[in-house]
């Protein structure tokens, strides 16, 4: 049985981002929401838990709250108010704060803890709360403060049980990777263990149990995650995998020939193609609401599976979603940031049942992943692409017009971009995605001596590491000047151009 860490959700902003710490640092974690029964996530494999941040005070009717007793016997970590829900509970006095504290603060530790092994006695971390802990619980001490609070870390080594005011988990605490790694192993005892070999043949083990002697169809975008997925179901069940790629019309230029030579090069198959562009065209006519684009996209995309299963039966179809694409679609008291449409397009009558090996796995992992597996780079490296295609990056209806003039200047701008970056003008290292978006604003503009109105064009260049957050690149002026000249000159209905300038949060990367 292998040993995880819990992260218990109280609605943090960041919860995510305390599962990938956990994870980066070799161990295995899951996130469960706060209201989740313990039955659901509790049990012996369970060796540390942690408690996230939350938006709400402790005090407010229906705050977020856990069974204390699931802290009996095993090492804790509160984070902000996970700390101040540990302080409430076990007896202590929390209250609020007379001025909240939000920003840089100065940390500085009081005594010596195995939390704070190897981390500077005095450190910046990352602030924001409003409610504090102003007396630590019976059994605790404090361990560090603040300027402004004066109980920034508890701890009570008997119990294994800590608390910490301000955020490790956020990059704007730079000893906060080094302050989970020392919960972890040395008050949890973890070890390091959960890796891309360990992924891949409990992956494999699942898949096999869950599949059987059956047949599943892969549902091949040619992206990094269903490509991954495919290969991670290729390797459990062999020529029982089908791969299908769909051609929805809602590619970019030359994309779907480049599909099928990386279904080729990756997964030593040719993959079945289906070709149902016109469809998914009638579909989206007269479509505006990006959300209702994503769900007609999806009931189709199912739909075709579906008649794909008559010529090439199967009782599974494999997917590649993402932890990003189920906590953005909503899971558990979470806010819908959008649909996507292999989480929350797919009827209820869907005839296949779902494998999607990567559910729980950020980008980053998936790559490593398909690294473990011996898939080629350039199966791994490709920037990527939305599920529902261009049609996301089409602000208002989709039509074959507005779908031909995205496509030329999509080719554009990854052509510009990719060039800058083999010349030295940018780092690739740092390019997550750079694509073109038709606004939908209709612009006046000269063509030749005649006044004339097009649409505004948006370019989007962003770095990232998971998607779960992501900002803007500044890109060198000439290839600003280049973009614009090249979009504005051969791109036919374009008559100006905009950079993106927007981080996520508060946007998101897509425009829909």
């Amino acid at each position: 049985m292998r040993a995880r860490a819990v992260v218990l959700d109280f609605g943090a902003q960041y919860a995510q981002l305390i599962c990938r710490r956990i994870r980066e640092a070799g161990v295995y974690a899951e996130i469960w929401p706060w209201d989740a029964a313990r039955a659901d996530w509790d049990g012996p494999d369970v060796k540390a838990l942690v408690l996230s941040g939350g938006p709400g005070s402790v005090y407010e009717p229906g705050a977020p709250a856990c069974d204390p007793e699931a802290l009996a016997g095993r090492p804790v970590l509160g984070i902000c108010y996970g700390m101040q829900w540990m302080a409430k509970a076990f007896g202590g006095r929390v209250e609020r704060a007379s001025s909240g504290e939000y920003g840089r603060a100065e940390v500085e530790v009081l005594q010596p803890s195995p939390l704070f092994k190897g981390v500077d006695g005095r450190f910046p971390a990352w602030m924001s709360h409003g409610d504090a802990v102003l007396a630590p619980p019976p059994g605790f001490q404090v361990l560090a403060r603040s300027d402004d609070t004066p109980v920034a870390a508890i701890g009570d080594e008997a119990r294994r049980w800590y608390g910490v005011q301000f955020h490790p988990e956020v990059s704007h605490t730079p000893s906060g990777s080094r302050l989970i790694r020392n919960f972890l192993y040395e008050i949890a005892g973890l070890r390091p263990e959960w890796t891309p070999a360990a992924f891949v043949e409990e992956a494999v083990g699942r898949i096999r149990e869950t599949v059987g002697p059956g047949r599943a169809i892969a549902a091949l975008s040619g992206g990094v995650d269903s490509m991954v997925a495919a290969a991670l179901v290729a390797r459990a069940i062999g020529d029982r995998l089908t791969c299908i790629f769909v051609d929805h019309g809602l590619l970019r230029l030359g994309e779907a020939d480049e599909v099928r030579r990386l279904a080729r090069e990756a997964l030593g198959r040719e993959p079945v193609v289906v070709e149902a562009g016109p469809r998914f065209l009638v579909a989206l006519a007269g479509v505006r609401d990006p959300e209702e684009k994503r769900r007609r996209i999806g009931r189709l995309f199912a739909e075709v599976f579906e008649e794909a299963v008559a010529r090439h039966p199967a009782e599974f179809l494999v997917q590649g979603t993402l932890y990003p694409d189920v906590v953005e679609s909503g899971r558990g008291k979470a806010d819908v940031i959008k649909t996507h449409h292999n989480v929350g397009g797919l009827p209820e009558g869907l005839r296949l049942r779902l494998v999607e090996p990567l559910r729980d796995l950020f980008k980053d992992e998936v790559r490593r992943v398909g690294r473990e597996l011996g898939l080629p780079e350039a199966a791994l490296s490709r920037q990527p692409f939305p599920g529902p295609g261009l049609a996301v990056r089409i602000v208002g209806e989709v039509t074959p017009e507005r779908l031909r003039r995205l496509r030329q200047a999509d080719a554009v701008v990854r052509e510009e971009v990719e060039r800058e970056a083999a010349r030295g003008g940018l780092d690739r290292a740092r390019l997550w995605q750079y694509f073109a978006v038709l606004t939908g604003a209709e612009s006046v503009g000269v063509k030749g001596d005649h006044r004339a109105y097009g649409e505004a064009l948006a370019v989007r260049v962003v770095e990232s590491v998971d998607a779960m957050t992501a900002d803007w690149l500044a890109l060198p002026e000439g290839l600003l000047r280049r973009l614009a000249e090249r979009l504005t000159r051969e791109v036919p209905g374009v008559t100006r151009v905009v950079y993106d300038i927007t981080s996520k949060p508060p946007g998101t990367i897509e425009w829909e």
